[in-house]
């Protein structure tokens, strides 16, 4: 057994024996460890990503964007296989230094812009269209307080709950109901809130939506950690209701599958340079 009590040493080791699942990637280091050159589409705007909950979100916005018309929103999305650790090559680095994916570059203008944290590219790229991003001061403030929460809220979902209920070397009691009581307090949060209102920052789908439903969306619809039934996502009807409406829209199913490589064909696209690609693959 593992459960024995862990007496923490004066200074603390890496071990690379002991990170579960990323073991073969994680270090407590920065920095890049490879050189690499990323490549450069046809269009301004240059995506590096996967299709993770924080990539998703970045692909969803651009599919809708896309899905009203916005034509330059057209963008190319390459493939960073954070499995393989291709996050840490010099030319992914170079963009974020702190090698997570996604990280955009927008060459539109006379000098390249770069971002990195998803939350930052939702929001540069709302406010670059003028689109999924309210135009009036208090709902502004409502949809960024909620674009904010979900930054803020999920690595307790992910780096707590689903690393030590899905990722993790064996399984732990104390870890996973600490972060499963955390979780299903943020689906709380979120289902008194939408008992209120039909999008989450108010009548209007916006870039907190998209932010916040590829990982609360995902624990319900899309099997993430496949911990649906051991978290009862059914008794949380708001987040259900709402989740079910954003689940059906045409820009979220092709958003969802950009940069994804598992689950089944259908729902999967390595790479994306144009619309063209879905009905290819």
């Amino acid at each position: 057994m593992n459960d024995k009590e862990y007496n923490p040493p004066k200074i603390w080791k890496w071990d690379s024996e002991n990170g579960g699942k990323f073991a073969n990637i994680n270090r407590p280091t920065a920095g890049k460890r490879f050189e690499s050159i990323l490549p450069i589409g046809k269009h301004p705007i240059q995506l590096y990503s996967m299709g993770t909950p924080n990539g998703a979100k970045v692909t969803i916005l651009l599919e809708e964007l896309l899905e009203i018309g916005i034509k330059e929103a057209e963008y190319d999305a390459y493939l960073i296989d954070i499995f393989k650790g291709e996050q840490f090559g010099s030319g992914f680095v170079d963009i974020n230094p702190n090698s997570k994916i996604p990280a955009l570059v927008d060459n539109s203008g006379e000098v390249p812009i770069k971002i990195f944290e998803s939350g930052a590219i939702l929001l540069y790229l709302a406010q670059k269209f003028g689109k999924f991003f309210p135009q009036d001061k208090v709902s502004q403030a409502e949809c960024t307080s909620w674009l904010f929460w979900q930054m803020g809220s999920t690595p307790y979902l992910g780096g707590g709950f689903g690393h030590f209920y899905a990722y993790a070397p064996y399984k732990q009691e104390y870890p996973i109901n600490r972060f499963a009581m955390e979780t299903k307090r943020q689906l709380d949060v979120l289902d008194k809130r939408l008992e209120k209102t039909e999008f989450i920052s108010g009548s209007e789908y916006s870039i907190a939506d998209i932010a916040i439903f590829p990982w609360y969306g995902g624990l319900a619809f899309h099997g993430l950690y496949n911990a649906k039934e051991f978290l009862d996502l059914e008794s949380y009807e708001n987040v259900i209701r709402w989740g079910e409406i954003i689940n059906t829209r045409p820009a979220v199913i092709r958003g969802k599958r950009v940069n994804k490589t598992w689950g089944p064909e259908t729902e999967q696209l390595k790479e994306r340079h144009s619309g063209a690609d879905f009905e290819q693959s």
